[in-house]
């Protein structure tokens, strides 16, 4: 019995399985990728983001220090509050965005978790008036000159500060020019959300730091009153976030961001060896819409 060709056929009958059985094997992969493609929302690296919004803000006590021509004094335990238009068109009028207290923000994604960003956070800041307040220093103005009828050596006196003899504003505004660092996470299988193309919800955290970029409305010791855009120190911020996105390319954020201002150079007159000079912490309510794409 010739045996070799029986070989032959076993060989040939084993190969045909083996390619059969790879081939079931490749299809069924196949229609596994087909069945769960990748989402768009699956992955972040590369995308770009852009956001709209609005504040409400709180501010710490401060002392601020105000020196010039004839004068030296810290009014001490200063306490602000924020000016907010409300719910209003102006929020969308390229005419008027610095009424309201805003903020935008443009990102891009250098990794499906990490984004780095450049912000624009316009607050507001305005000085409480006609108030008591500890006052230390000098103010020694010539006789003639208005504002001469605070004159004295004062040495942590209780003194009413009105608005004839100070009106200190940071109202358009107190701008915190700034970059971040920022992680993105996404927790919505927490919550049982299978298709976060339809909503994706993302917790956020990010770490900023920047300049500030002031337009000061002052009206110090009966001088003219000074309004003028001036860097006057820098900023540091803390942020966390709730996002929530829709149909993979828009958004609405909600962010409690924290922070510490320090303004050593303030303009407050015309002349500019004139300023003043003050430090304080803050907190931010944000809401903000956006859009994230890739180009």
């Amino acid at each position: 019995m010739n045996i070799k060709p029986i070989k032959l056929i076993i060989i040939f009958i084993i190969s045909s399985l083996s390619q059969h059985s790879f081939s079931q094997k490749n299809n069924t992969s196949n229609t596994n990728t087909t069945s769960n493609p990748l989402k768009y929302t699956g992955s972040n690296k590369g995308k770009f983001f852009i956001s709209w919004g609005g504040n409400r803000e709180s501010f710490s006590r401060s002392d601020i220090r105000f020196k010039g021509v004839n004068y030296d004094f810290t009014i001490k335990d200063v306490s602000a509050k924020d000016k907010p238009k409300g719910w209003h068109i102006d929020y969308f009028n390229p005419t008027k965005i610095t009424i309201p207290q805003t903020n935008i923000k443009i990102g891009y994604f250098i990794s499906d978790k990490y984004a780095i960003s450049l912000g624009v956070d316009h607050m507001k800041y305005v000085m409480n008036n006609n108030r008591n307040k500890i006052i230390d220093g000098y103010i020694n103005l010539p006789n003639n000159e208005l504002g001469s009828q605070y004159n004295g050596n004062y040495d942590n006196e209780d003194f009413f500060v009105s608005e004839d003899f100070l009106l200190f504003e940071h109202t358009n505004g107190l701008n915190y020019v700034y970059a971040e660092f920022s992680r993105f996470d996404d927790i919505s299988s927490i919550f049982n959300i299978q298709n976060t193309d339809k909503f994706q919800l993302n917790i956020t955290e990010g770490l900023g730091a920047g300049i500030l970029y002031p337009k000061t409305n002052t009206t110090l010791l009966q001088k003219d009153r000074y309004d003028q855009f001036h860097l006057a120190g820098y900023g540091l911020s803390l942020n966390a976030g709730l996002n929530m996105t829709f149909f993979k390319h828009f958004f609405v954020e909600l962010d409690l961001r924290g922070g510490y201002i320090n303004m050593p150079d303030i303009r407050t007159t015309s002349n500019t060896i004139e300023s003043a000079s003050q430090h304080f912490f803050y907190l931010q309510r944000v809401i903000s819409f956006g859009g994230i794409f890739r180009l």
